[in-house]
Formats: structure tokens, sequence, C-alpha cells
């Protein structure tokens, strides 16, 4: 059937509600006025888009924020103010916020096109923060029901002008107030500058300026931190934004303490997707760091959650200086695990990559393009991988630390009771300790020139498989008696390792005089100085440990 003939055969089936709809519709049913009047046909309804545009949002009230802070900077700023405070006209105690900074300030045209929607004189310019001057009334209307800006390039010489959500609805703004000349406002000083004031602000995340302020100094610390670590200084109620590395890599940050992880990797990526065409390419980074398990793990959980480590697994995305998202970006299929909490990721692009990215005018998500994950989602997976498993494995070994604790520590002040153990080193000790060194790197450190081992024993114990079948096996080194349990020996498999994971104390208890027990077996042969000897206890040794393996297998 041709189409001429479908839509003959649908207008023949259902002709009279066809012919209803078509009627209503005709233009002869409005009068000729409405027809001459050009605002009713207008590209965009211009009450209904402030509504609308105010729902299209941030997703925080930081977010919008740190809108303004991109503009400050942008415009040269070096000291940055924000104030949250309540509004000193308001009786109903309604919160205003205002973001004062000394940048090059504005003329009366540049002001009063910065307060358009699309407004901008660097439209579409990848060398800075923003692109599409939307920054400034799209963050401050998706806050507040009026944003006012105050701005002189000359002591005394301000300007002023503003937008209300209320005056557009009614209809009785239809574009940007011309800037006038007022009386500097408070606060108002330095050569140039520009003041922003949201009043009447309806949509804040928070109604208690204690809350507002905090996670203002801690979301634009993170966002802006490599301005801070720079030239840029920001204050949120009189208090110092510090700069906040969710990589723990930055010696000038809140928190710090992490290592880098291998080297950064870098990417030369096509600025649109690849079609066979010519294109701008942009350079991306990639930078993987770990947590110290070690030194944290012991924190308790109120610690870990200040310290931002508690569901704190993610990347942080970085535009040019700034970052714009954090989440669970380029991770293909790996899942989020708790051991993820203790390594962290950060990818930084060039704002020409903005459309791989999928960078969005409010700058604060990503959505990369389907050919951008398949370029860098490989290498962030694998390497995301390769960090889990190396937190886990920390994890093991602080608790395997953690658990021998008492048992050593019990041994250790009992060592003033014994006799003293042989001074000087033993061959056998040294092959024991290589093969510690392999697992344990603080058996890498060189023993003191001026130590005394005979004086100084402590206890150490530790799980590595060892190269023969025995249970254990010993070293002396840095004034400590180390014992090393085998983890495949049936012994530890069928009955050590059951007291491990058991919780009861019984078990506990059980567990740390099995210890001991194997603790004071190691050091009989420590102190025996007979080369022959010696070799004969590790002979015994191992033929006790084949024995009892062989009694428990059958």
């Amino acid at each position: 059937m041709t189409q001429q003939a479908r839509s003959a055969r649908s207008t023949s089936a259902g002709g009279s509600k066809l012919r209803t709809v078509a009627k209503a519709k005709e233009p002869e049913s409005h009068d000729a006025d409405s027809m001459n009047d050009e605002n009713q046909f207008s590209i965009v309804a211009v009450d209904r888009f402030i509504q609308a545009t105010r729902d299209s949002g941030y997703k925080s009230t930081s977010s919008a924020v740190a809108e303004l802070v991109d503009n400050a900077i942008q415009a040269d700023a070096t000291r940055i103010r924000i104030t949250v405070c309540h509004a000193p006209d308001s009786e109903r105690g309604d919160v205003e916020l205002l973001v004062q900074d000394n940048g090059t300030g504005m003329d009366p045209f540049t002001l009063r096109t910065a307060l358009r929607f699309g407004g901008t004189t660097r439209f579409n310019d990848r060398s800075g923060l923003g692109r599409y001057g939307m920054g400034l009334p799209n963050s401050s209307l998706s806050q507040a029901r009026r944003v006012t800006v105050y701005t002189w390039r000359a002591p005394c010489e301000v300007y002023m002008s503003y937008l209300d959500v209320d005056e557009i609805a009614a209809g009785d703004a239809t574009e940007v107030p011309t800037p006038c000349r007022v009386t500097p406002p408070t606060g108002a000083n330095g050569r140039r500058g520009t003041i922003v004031v949201w009043s009447r602000c309806d949509r804040l995340d928070n109604r208690r300026i204690s809350t507002i302020a905090r996670k203002l100094l801690n979301e634009l610390g993170r966002q802006f931190r490599y301005y801070l670590t720079d030239r840029v200084k920001i204050t949120v109620n009189g208090d110092s934004v510090e700069p906040i590395d969710p990589l723990y890599l930055n010696l000038a940050a809140k928190h710090t303490g992490a290592k880098l992880f291998g080297q950064p990797i870098e990417y030369e990526v096509q600025a649109s997707e690849p079609n066979g065409t010519a294109a701008a390419v942009g350079r991306v980074r990639i930078t993987f760091s770990e947590l110290p398990v070690a030194d944290w793990h012991r924190l308790s959980n109120d610690e870990k959650r200040r310290l931002g480590i508690s569901k704190g697994a993610g990347v942080s995305m970085v535009r040019g200086s700034r970052e714009v998202d954090y989440g669970w970006f380029f991770l293909g299929g790996k899942r989020r695990e708790n051991y993820d909490d203790w390594w962290r990721c950060e990818i930084q692009f060039n704002p020409i990559l903005d459309e791989a990215f999928g960078i969005t005018h409010t700058k604060q998500q990503v959505r990369p393009k389907t050919y951008l994950i398949e370029a860098l989602a490989p290498d962030v997976e694998a390497a995301a991988r390769a960090l889990n498993a190396r937190a886990r494995k920390a994890h093991l070994a602080a608790k395997a630390a953690e658990r021998f604790a008492e048992s050593e520590k019990l041994a250790t002040e009992r060592e003033k009771l014994l006799q003293p153990l042989p001074s000087g080193s033993r061959g056998r000790d040294q092959r024991v300790i290589n093969q510690l060194r392999k697992r344990y790197p603080e058996f890498r450190k060189p023993v003191p020139t001026n130590s005394d081992p005979a004086n100084q024993v402590t206890y150490k114990i530790v799980e590595t498989p060892v190269r023969d079948t025995s249970f254990f096996n010993y070293a002396r080194h840095n004034g400590r008696l180390i014992l090393a349990l085998n983890p495949y020996h049936p012994f530890y498999k069928q009955i050590y390792r059951q007291l491990v994971e058991s919780e009861t104390p019984r078990d506990q208890q059980l567990r740390t005089q099995l210890e001991l027990l194997l603790l004071a077996a190691a050091r009989s042969e420590a102190a025996e100085d007979n080369p022959r000897s010696i070799a004969q206890l590790e002979r015994q040794r191992q033929l006790w440990s084949d024995t009892l393996a062989t009694f428990l297998n059958g």
C-alpha cells in the first residue's frame, strides 16, 4: 500500500474525528490582535522559561556557588569571600548568600550581558572555566528568587543590576535592567571587584547556616583544590577553604599520606567522535593512588568519615584544573567493593574535550561518549582491580599483625626471665630473612651497627609460605626473634585457622597460648650456638612437621 493510500484510508476510517481536530487548530479561531502580538510567539516564553530553568538546576548548593567561584577566577580574582547569613531586612529569617571577589570587575555593558542566559563575551571559549554564559543567572536563580550584582572597576564607581524571578513571572520584566550607578554597598572595598547577592533563597540544600557553610568548605575545597594550592584564597564566613585532595597526594592539602601507584597514564584523544575527518586533539591524564592501610586501618569509623575514607571510592573528573564530577567512571564491569575505599583515581582532561566527556553548561557532571569509554576503561578497570587486590592484601596483613599482638607482647615481656640468646649473626637466619623480605618490606632495613641483639630481643610473628614443608621457621634480625608460620601446612589449615577465625574469647585465648608454644620452640632453637646442633635441630623440626602432616592427612 502506498503512502498516499495509507493516508487516505486513515482519513476515511476516522474522518469525522480528524476533521474536528483540524478545525480546532485552524488559525481563524484566533483574533487578529493575538496573531500580531509578537511576545506570544517569541522563541522563549520568558516567564515560563525562568520557572522551568530553576528546575533544571544543580546537584547541590555547593555546585551552584562553584559557578560564581568560576566567574571570579576567570576574572583573575585571588581573594573570594563567601558569606552565608540571615537577610537583614527579613522578619522570617530568610537566608542570604553573598560572593565577593577582587577580580577585574565589569563595565555596565558586560554586567548586563552577564545576567542574560547565554550572555557572555567569551562564548565557547575553551581557555577558561566558562563557555556558555549560563553560569551566573542559571546558578543564582536555581537557589534564590533574586540575584543582585554589584561591580566596579574603580573605587566608588559601583554599578548594579539584577534578576528577579517574581518580576519576570509576572511579566513586569522582559529584559535585564539597565545597570545603574549606586552607592557602594557594605564591604565593597578595593580598587575593583564584584559582589553577587542571592536573596529570598528558597532552594538551598539546608536552612541552617552552619550546615550550608560546612558543606561549602568541603565541596569547594575539593572542586578548586588546584587553585587553592596556587594563587586563590577562598573563605566561607571567615573560615579558609582548605584544599581537599581525594587522592591524598598533595602535601598542601587538608589530608595527605597516600602514595602514587605507578606512573600517570597519558592519552591523546580526539575532541569529537572519530569519523575519518581531522579533529582537534586533547590530552587526558589518569593518576592512581593507594591509601596507607597499615597506618589508617585502625582509625575509628568517625575518623574515617572525617578523612573522607569511608564511602569515598570513586574517580575524580577534573576539567582543566577544576573538578566537575566524582563517581564510578570508566571502571567497566568492576563493581564497587569495600576495599575500593582504599585507593583513588583522578582523570584530568583539557576543556577542548568537553564534547567527548559530555560536559554540560552546569559543569557538574560528565557523560562520556562510547568511543572515549572504550579507549580509557580497559586501563582504568585493570588498575582498579589491581589496587583492590593490593588493598585486600594490606588489610589481611594489618589484621594479622594485630592478631599476633598479644602473644608477641607476652613473650617480649617475659624474655627478661630467660637466659640471653647467643650474640652474633648466623647464616641460616640470613637465608630466612632474604625470603621474608619479598613479602615484608620492614625486613629490608639494615641491622644497626651499634645494636646488641642479645639485650634487645623482641618477638614478631608473620605468615608466609616456607621453602620446605615445615609448619614454622624462625630467624633473628635487628634484635627480634621472628616466627614465620606456614599457612599451607595441614595443622594451620585444619586447626590453627579455626582459632584465627573464631571470635569467642576462649578460642582467642587458646590461639595465643598456641602461639606462645611455637615461639618457645623457635627460641629453644635460637638458643643453640653450635652449627652442627643447629643443623640437627632443623632436621628434627622438619621431621616433626612432616610426621604431624601425615597424622592429620592420613
